[in-house]
């Protein structure tokens, strides 16, 4: 939380291609990075950054595509991404550049569209972030992406599937995909989870 900025930057992340639209309202100081950012929807959403992540968005400059995450040179052929923890949000997201594509895990591909709806005054004594809104529960963790999460939702809502029990024993014993509560969500220190990820030895 950033005692510093008097705005919030009000989001709506929604996550791509499932078949039950899944998304969270946020709002986070306007002075927050895009790693910042990127803590706030993994909290929000109920992902549990296990994985990568990047950010796509276009340049408010040049109006070409810019990756935003942890740089990766492991591709000769795509230049690493800019460290999203040096990409200040205010400086890309504008009402002229509202949308950005936030991916967490290559592997599953969970793409979500993350959208500027407005930048609002701070109201005072609240904290931020905050989630303000939402629907349905986040998929699990390794679930295989849009074709897995919706053979595992099959497995568990049909007890004469042959996956029913095991699928059941892996999520840890129940799974309602209605379920959210915006008052439950809990965000994390950014810069503790930086130093988590980050730190050395």
């Amino acid at each position: 939380m950033s005692p510093r900025s008097s705005t919030v930057h009000h989001f709506e992340v929604a996550l791509q291609e499932v078949e039950s639209r899944v998304w969270r309202g946020i709002q986070v100081p306007s002075d927050y990075s895009f790693w910042d950012l990127h803590v706030a929807i993994q909290d929000a959403m109920g992902w549990l950054d296990y994985h990568l992540h990047e950010f796509e968005i276009a340049s408010p400059t040049t109006g070409e595509l810019e990756r935003i995450g942890i740089p990766i040179d492991d591709f000769d052929d795509e230049q690493p991404a800019l460290p999203s923890w040096e990409v200040q949000i205010s400086d890309y997201f504008s009402s002229e550049n509202a949308s950005a594509t936030y991916t967490y895990d290559f592997g599953d591909n969970w793409q979500h569209t993350v959208t500027l709806k407005e930048v609002v005054e701070r109201i005072p004594r609240m904290k931020y972030p905050r989630c303000v809104a939402g629907k349905r529960a986040c998929p699990p963790e390794d679930c295989g992406g849009e074709s897995g999460y919706e053979g595992f939702l099959d497995a568990i809502q049909n007890p004469q599937h042959e996956e029913h029990d095991r699928m059941l024993e892996w999520v840890g014993g129940s799974f309602d995909p209605e379920a959210f509560d915006a008052k439950s969500v809990h965000f994390d220190d950014p810069g503790e989870r930086w130093r988590i990820a980050f730190r050395e030895g």
